[in-house]
């Protein structure tokens, strides 16, 4: 069995940690830290934990933690876990962040775009950037995972194939892209406030997005050079969930713009194995409904033979896929790779009989009296 910790249990990604792992047939959850819920009951913060969580919050004491788990979930913000982390802690366990404290290997990078310092640099070239569908090998007996972001995930595996197989130019790329209230947060913003933002939809971080250079640095991995894109985010007026669409002058080769068959094959190529990332039928534009709840990215793409350019779709769960879905999806890929604990590589959310399949009510859809009961397996 393995033993975890969340850190920021209380925020929306940290209670979707809470709703996966209660669910998962090998984990027990020792600590639900939440530092603005101190000794209150997790259940009297997320209802729906009611009868489910008898446990109450506890602080944000990493090292205390670290003697007690195999495995720190940190849904913290920014800087939170680069100020807190030493070497003794990674001795101790294994830490899953998902924040942006270690996606970015440059930190004179991170600082520029964060606008805070990096108080413990000397970890950055250890962790691995968590992207499972792409990392996985990596990932495996490692000490510090960094969870990539919501909008990084979708917006890296829509194009990834292209950009590895060099079938698009990538000084052309732009990312539009647009996401649920819930990528904020769960702190109180007058921008996230119900008269703001229903009936409304805005770009926001136009040219200046956090994410971008984490989505250049993964892409250009990929390209086998650097590369700069123009990344424009937008908020809508939806509890979760992100739809990217992409945008890139095709590479010919003969003179000739590749075809629907020759793109296709190379999305095959990348995920047909993969679990979580469904490669839609011709024609058929991915949407957010289809994902929501789910560890799915669903993508797709249209050939524009007028202009001689690709329209790349991708959509995803922000709060799972993109964030607490995929750290137990990492954590998996651990497990299976061996070094301090073990757990079978197929892991179920619908519970065997000892624990119960766990009803999504927060953040649910307008359909206000709707239970959602998820039965998606988080493998590796």
């Amino acid at each position: 069995m393995i033993k975890a910790g969340i850190i920021g249990a209380t925020g929306y990604a940290g209670g979707e940690l809470v709703r996966i792992l209660l669910g998962h047939k090998d984990v027990e959850i020792r600590w639900y830290g939440s530092r603005s819920y101190i000794d209150k009951k997790y259940a009297d913060v997320y209802r729906n934990m009611f009868t489910l969580v008898e446990d109450v919050c506890l602080d944000d004491n990493i090292e205390k933690l670290a003697k007690e788990v195999d495995v720190i979930f940190t849904a913290t913000p920014q800087g939170f876990l680069a100020g807190v982390l030493t070497e003794e802690i990674l001795k101790q366990c294994k830490v899953i962040d998902l924040s942006a404290d270690y996606r970015i290997k440059d930190v004179h990078i991170y600082e520029q775009w964060y606008g805070i310092e990096h108080k413990s640099p000397q970890f950055i070239e250890e962790a691995v950037y968590g992207l499972c569908e792409i990392n996985r090998e990596k990932t495996k007996g490692k000490r510090l995972v960094a969870n990539p972001g919501c909008y990084t995930t979708c917006s890296i595996l829509t194009a990834y194939p292209l950009v590895k197989e060099g079938l698009i130019d990538t000084t052309t790329l732009i990312v539009d892209a647009k996401s649920g209230t819930s990528g904020a947060g769960r702190g109180a913003k007058v921008q996230n406030l119900y008269c703001e933002v229903n009936e409304n939809i805005k770009a926001y971080g136009v040219a200046s997005h956090r994410h971008t250079p984490e989505i250049e640095e993964q892409l250009g991995y990929a390209a086998g050079k650097e590369i700069q894109i123009n990344f424009t985010p937008h908020l809508v007026p939806m509890n979760r969930g992100i739809l990217v669409t992409e945008y890139a002058t095709l590479n010919k080769k003969g003179g000739k713009l590749p075809t629907y068959e020759e793109i296709k094959a190379v999305y095959d190529k990348y995920y047909g194995k993969e679990k979580f990332v469904r490669v839609l039928d011709k024609g058929v534009c991915p949407e957010t409904k289809w994902v929501e709840g789910s560890n799915y990215v669903d993508v797709n793409f249209v050939i524009d033979e007028r202009t001689g350019r690709i329209i790349m779709m991708g959509a995803l769960d922000n709060i799972v896929k993109g964030a607490a879905g995929q750290a137990v999806q990492n954590m998996n890929i651990w497990a299976a790779g061996g070094n301090r604990f073990r757990i079978s590589t197929d892991v179920p959310i619908k519970k065997s009989e000892d624990k119960k399949v766990i009803p999504i009510k927060e953040l649910r859809t307008s359909r206000q009296d709707k239970e959602k009961w998820i039965h998606i397996k988080y493998g590796q």
